[in-house]
């Protein structure tokens, strides 16, 4: 796992050229409404604690840490590694592969070859880990969700805001000359609620659904090569069946790795 700071960094971009744009055609004060804040902010937060249990809300925070973690899938690395086990198994036995457990820190590996090894069936090792993908899948998405309802929430408090400012807009027409700043004042929680919406919200239920897609599917390549080596497949062809799962990008990372290793056994053989 490494540091990720782009999330953080594109949040505080996007809210300096709104700032910026709001700058240039008018005074940025009159965009700063405390009571505007109180209604969309809290208001929308009230609204989460009753539609989801506190157990969730608590978890908020480190659903967050996640944002600013790019996880090391690595997938290419996979293939390789599995093509190595396979060659172990097929040369030295399943029950060879148990030194090798020790250096592993994916546990759908560690738990699927640790079933190989006890001679479970294959269709209980498939269940089993695609049990824990749906235990993992239904505890990524309740954070997920949880975004998912705030950034519906926060425009439609936004707008709860708007209408309690025209309504005591509306109670004070005997003064003409409060008109134009009552308005603005009841559009900014409009606005508020619709900047959080999209530059915040939305933009972290996608981050989380898309790191969760992919650990899915990095975990259903290594069911698919656990399952091979079971099977005892050729390591050529478990190479093959897995490549599969390569996007082209990935494809480019293991072409270089496998040419930097030709590289270092020429130059040993030198």
């Amino acid at each position: 796992m490494k540091k990720n700071f782009i999330p953080s960094g594109a949040l505080i971009i996007g809210m300096i050229l709104i700032l910026w744009s709001i700058s240039l055609t008018g005074d940025v004060r009159n965009f700063v409404s405390l009571d505007g804040l109180v209604i969309t902010v809290l208001g929308s937060f009230m609204a989460l604690v009753i539609a989801f249990p506190i157990k969730v809300l608590k978890n908020i925070p480190n659903t967050l840490k996640i944002l600013f973690i790019t996880p090391e899938q690595n997938r290419y690395t996979y293939v390789e590694l599995f093509s190595e086990l396979a060659k172990k198994s097929r040369r030295d036995g399943l029950l060879s592969l148990e030194d090798r457990l020790e250096g592993m820190e994916n546990e759908y590996l560690i738990i699927g070859l640790q079933m190989v090894m006890d001679g479970v069936e294959p269709e209980m090792i498939r269940n089993v880990l695609n049990l824990k993908i749906e235990t993992m899948e239904r505890r990524h998405s309740a954070g997920q969700e949880v975004f998912t309802r705030w950034a519906e929430l926060a425009p439609a408090f936004g707008m709860v805001g708007t209408l309690i400012g025209l309504i005591t807009m509306l109670a004070k027409l005997d003064d003409p000359s409060s008109i134009g700043a009552g308005m603005a004042t009841a559009l900014l929680t409009t606005f508020y609620g619709a900047l959080m919406a999209n530059l915040i919200f939305i933009p972290i239920a996608s981050n989380l659904n898309e790191q969760s897609n992919s650990e899915i599917f990095t975990a259903e390549m290594i069911i698919d090569g656990v399952l091979e080596i079971q099977a005892g497949t050729n390591p050529r062809m478990i190479e093959e069946k897995l490549v599969t799962y390569l996007a082209p990008e990935e494809l480019k990372q293991r072409e270089k790795a496998m040419d930097s290793s030709k590289e270092a056994v020429a130059n040993e053989q030198q």
